[in-house]
């Protein structure tokens, strides 16, 4: 017992604080998320338990959320997912990677899945990110301050804890990333950096641009064996490292991954050069970037003046890169005049670095409005980075927070991009009914899954007494657990109607898809007026082939 208060009683090398001064500080930070929660759900008169996913606009996180109860409850999804009928090559996932959810997996293999799983999860993930920082980096009460101050305003961070979105494991990942990044600085140890490089590697896995922060332990680990003479050795490691992840993700997306209805990315700038030769490449991609800069620029001001979403994400990022980019400049020229080593300067020069690499990606091989919310986990990254300048962080971070308050706060208004999804009895009793006549009508089938005969249609819009509706796809929640949701759109239901490999179809209740399923004979399970479902009998492909 006296080993264990010694060991408490420590004065930190760095710091100059005890240790349990530092678990104080991590402890009370690990509060601040779910305390911004509270506050802001409170703002609206509502508690955090009454977060509702099925009143939300976001469908991606209806995909989220079936494919995380998939594999909880069966192992994998028993039907696919996709767009236009499109399923993985392997197994029945959507398009996106589902290493990028492997936090909720484990979190619902736990504890559980239910509708306020993934809230949870995202808070207590958060949570332990703030911990860890604390314990790792061991800020000053100053910087403290500061970082509450900038997470609050950063209100971001609020709203992708209370959804269905998996944006809060990357937030807190890359975060955990940069503390143990700094705490390797302080005191080198090899076993970090294989952490740093762990976390890099499987960082890249869930998103393919993360692998920027690989640069990072790549950079420290040629270091350190230049120090021992053996630079080689670094530079062969780091790229086997580089190499290795990007191809298991490649891997993971060809063979786990549907195809989506459009590219998730573009690489015509880089296929120019291929097919039309150097010089024309280089047209073609400084072409690119000068139209998409100028419609990101357009994106901009609109976000500066109305609030538009895009716009107000790209504006705090430009922010963001701009204090980075100083406080870098700042701390190379003192660490050249003082001829001192600044282990900021490695943290806060990587980052600004990545967001400059990140805003060149965006414009060559993303769409704009669909693009915007990945860098809202850069910016979550310079919240913490920033909140440790070491010199006039007073400035920076009013800078910042002007910023982040004017953009996610004062011109926060579309209810779409910022609004946290709360109970609605009228959604409540809906999702509930539609549960029941699931549960009544659809039977899941578990011999040679995965199979379309899991799958139920998901139309994404149709036509209604003349006006374009788009389906109730919140009452899919309610879908039993184990069923796979293909999105479709309409002119692709109508042109292959005779040939739809699905068992089952849900679309708009009283549009033109609803009359052809009439029409055709195919069973009406369940309809109100909202939804109707049916379940297409056995013609065209099915009969042919069955459900697979």
């Amino acid at each position: 017992m006296e080993k264990i208060i010694h060991w408490w009683k420590v004065q930190d090398a760095f710091s100059g604080e005890k240790r349990y001064v530092t678990l104080v500080k991590s402890l009370l930070l690990a509060l601040l998320p779910f305390v911004c929660c509270l506050v802001y759900c409170g703002a609206a008169g509502r508690s955090i338990g009454e977060v509702y996913l099925p009143s939300s606009e976001w469908n991606d996180e209806l995909f989220y959320y079936k494919q995380v109860e998939g594999i909880v409850s069966c192992g994998y999804p028993l039907g696919y997912f996709g767009f236009d009928e499109s399923h993985a090559l392997k197994l029945s996932f959507a398009a996106w990677s589902p290493a990028l959810v492997f936090p909720w997996i484990l979190w619902g293999l736990v504890f559980g899945w239910n509708l306020m799983s993934p809230v949870i999860c995202n808070i207590v993930l958060m949570s332990l990110c703030c911990f860890g920082f604390v314990w790792l980096v061991r800020p000053s009460r100053k910087q403290l301050g500061i970082l509450v101050f900038l997470f609050c305003l950063y209100t971001p961070f609020v709203r992708y804890m209370l959804s269905g979105m998996p944006e809060v494991i990357c937030f807190s990942m890359l975060i955990l990333f940069y503390a143990l990044a700094l705490n390797y600085l302080r005191r080198e140890r090899a076993g970090k950096l294989a952490v740093l490089f762990a976390l890099s590697g499987v960082m890249t896995l869930m998103r393919p641009y993360l692998v920027l922060f690989m640069l990072l332990p790549a950079y420290l680990l040629v270091r350190r064996e230049r120090r021992r003479g053996r630079v080689c050795v670094g530079f062969i490691v780091s790229a086997a490292a580089v190499t290795a992840a990007l191809g298991l993700y490649a891997c993971i997306k060809h063979y786990f991954g549907a195809e989506y209805f459009a590219p998730l990315f573009f690489t015509d700038w880089a296929e120019a050069f291929f097919r039309e030769g150097f010089l024309e490449g280089i047209r073609f991609t400084l072409g690119k970037l000068y139209y998409m800069g100028s419609d990101f620029l357009a994106h901009t001001r609109e976000g500066l003046r109305t609030g538009l979403a895009s716009g107000a994400f790209f504006a705090g990022y430009l922010v963001c890169l701009g204090v980075l980019a100083g406080q870098s400049l700042g701390d190379w020229r003192r660490r050249r005049r003082l001829r001192g080593e600044s282990h900021m300067l490695v943290i806060e020069a990587h980052l600004a670095f990545s967001f400059i690499a990140m805003l060149f990606a965006l414009l060559l091989m993303y769409k704009l409005t669909e693009g915007s919310k990945h860098l809202l986990t850069f910016m979550a990254a310079a919240v913490f980075v920033i909140s440790l300048a070491e010199t006039k962080f007073y400035k920076k971070a009013a800078l910042i927070g002007l910023t982040f308050a004017y953009l996610y706060t004062f011109k926060a208004v579309d209810p779409y991009d910022y609004q946290v999804p709360f109970l609605s009895r009228e959604r409540q009793a809906a999702v509930e009914a539609w549960g029941e006549a699931f549960g009544r009508t659809m039977t899941l089938t578990r011999s040679n899954a995965p199979g379309y005969e899991n799958v139920v249609i998901w139309v994404f819009s149709d036509t209604v007494d003349g006006a374009g509706v788009n389906t109730s796809w919140q009452l899919l929640y309610a879908l039993p657990e184990g069923f796979g949701i293909s999105c479709c759109m309409k002119e692709y239901v109508t042109e292959n109607f005779g040939e739809l490999k699905s068992r089952y179809l849900a679309a708009p209740a009283g549009g033109e898809i609803d009359e052809m399923c009439r029409e055709a004979g195919h069973t009406l399970l369940h309809a109100d007026g909202e939804m109707a479902l049916y379940r297409l009998e056995e013609t065209g492909l099915q009969a042919r082939g069955g459900y697979r």
